[in-house]
């Protein structure tokens, strides 16, 4: 498999910072945010990793990471030359992942569990995609899964309900085969003008073709200042009880 990080963006929730860094190199404990992204897919066997960032940002993450042979990983680089939605940004790694499974990563997504079991299960599962998904005390910032609970299955998605009827938010963690980009061709855009990820995942859902899983471990999108600093706090607790720069 491959794996695939979105890391564009304008970052407008973490100004002034992001006027001057792409807010996936700011730092998180002791490396950059894109880093533990890197780390969780290089750690579950996915060495093959394309980062897709937008132009201006480019040189810098080429800089940081490099062909990213000092974590273990090679990495290559596509531009996304708009903020246009995460389906959008995907579209740009279809000839990159050439008809293979893949994990798509949210760069700003820092997480405890290790992927590599629910890879696993992905790749054994007879669904063609697969997403994780966390309980959450503040469900409206979130795309929040709704579950039966006598099927188990996800019957829809809404992104940021004003009212909502369940506090499992998706992650920015999804697995797909490589039928996500047809998909991604036939999508409109949505009332921000951008090609929505949630839109892409009901489409799995009206197919039956979703699998989900809840992460066992904390789980925080970094997107903010005051989550920023709260997943600064926890990778730190984390590093002093592992005592190892190479365990998350």
């Amino acid at each position: 498999m491959k794996g695939v990080i979105l890391a564009g963006g304008t970052g407008t929730r973490l100004f002034p910072f992001t006027k001057i860094i792409n807010k996936h190199l700011l730092p998180v404990g002791h490396y950059p945010m894109i880093y533990w992204s890197i780390i969780k897919l290089g750690k579950s066997g996915i060495k093959d990793i394309l980062i897709i960032t937008n132009k201006d940002d480019l040189n810098d993450f080429k800089t940081v990471l490099g062909n990213g042979n000092h974590l273990g990983v090679n990495i290559v680089y596509q531009i996304q030359p708009h903020a246009g939605g995460i389906s959008h940004g995907l579209s740009y790694a279809r000839n990159y992942v050439k008809g293979e499974t893949f994990v798509l990563l949210l760069g700003d997504n820092i997480f405890e569990d290790s992927l590599l079991p629910y890879i696993e299960n992905f790749v054994n599962q007879n669904e063609e995609a697969k997403i994780l998904l966390k309980t959450v005390d503040d469900p409206e910032r979130y795309g929040i899964a709704n579950v039966d609970k006598n099927t188990n299955q996800i019957t829809s998605i809404v992104e940021k309900p004003q009212n909502p009827s369940s506090n499992l938010c998706v992650t920015g963690i999804y697995m797909y085969n490589s039928n996500v980009f047809d998909h991604i061709e036939n999508l409109k855009a949505s009332d921000r003008g951008e090609l929505e990820i949630t839109d892409i995942n009901n489409i799995y859902i009206s197919k039956k073709k979703l699998s989900y899983e809840v992460l066992k471990g904390w789980w925080i999108d970094a997107g903010t200042h005051d989550s920023l600093f709260r997943a600064n706090q926890l990778v730190q607790k984390q590093f002093n009880q592992l005592g190892s720069e190479d365990n998350e």
